[in-house]
């Protein structure tokens, strides 16, 4: 698939206020800090359509972007930022499952693990919930030129064992990078299979 047009639409905190559109939305979410912006600049090869920040925990908004005027890319806030306060993290939780679990345009959630860390209870607990209540979703690790080609394999290998205790089916699974841009034409060419079967 070609990226030849990505544009932000809007930023809200209310899934109620997102488009009124029927075209299909790919959502992106993981844990704060985990490169999802910057895995969103480097599959629509635009360096600052999704806001980076040094700051864990930046992105507290449902963002729109619109792709070539046929889907859209949905950044979603990151859980887990341990600093917030108990109200903050409450107000994300309802922002984020109400997304998840209302909208009917959102047509897979990817869900971003950092590729360097053994599997972490935070990310196992929120697949889990996914699974629980049937949301169609895929795993993408991040960061993964930050270790050895053979290193990063065996990573994902183990990861994928430990999910294998519990799921009997593993989800489609991304390794992917934002330096290098490992992972982009899989990722891409997954989303256009999906827009073409629907």
């Amino acid at each position: 698939m070609k990226i030849i047009s990505a544009e932000f639409e809007i930023s809200n905190s209310d899934v109620r206020k997102c488009p009124a559109s029927t075209i299909p939305e790919y959502a992106f979410i993981g844990r704060s800090n985990v490169g999802k912006s910057s895995l969103i600049n480097m599959l629509t090869n635009k360096k600052s359509l999704a806001k980076t920040s040094q700051t864990p925990g930046k992105t507290l908004l449902i963002n729109h972007f619109k792709i070539n005027n046929e889907w859209y890319i949905v950044d979603l806030p990151g859980y887990g930022y341990a600093k917030r306060s108990k109200d903050s993290r409450e107000q994300l939780e309802r922002i984020i499952k109400g997304y998840i679990l209302s909208r009917e345009q959102m047509t897979c959630l990817f869900v971003l693990v950092d590729g360097r860390h053994d599997p972490q209870k935070i990310d196992l607990e929120f697949i889990n919930w996914l699974g629980e209540n049937g949301v169609p979703f895929a795993i993408v690790f991040t960061k993964m030129d930050k270790m050895g080609r053979n290193a990063g394999a065996d990573k994902v290998s183990a990861y994928k064992r430990h999910l294998l205790e519990s799921w009997e089916e593993l989800p489609p699974v991304f390794a992917t990078s934002s330096e290098d841009g490992r992972g982009r034409d899989e990722l891409l060419n997954y989303i256009e299979e999906i827009n073409k079967s629907l």
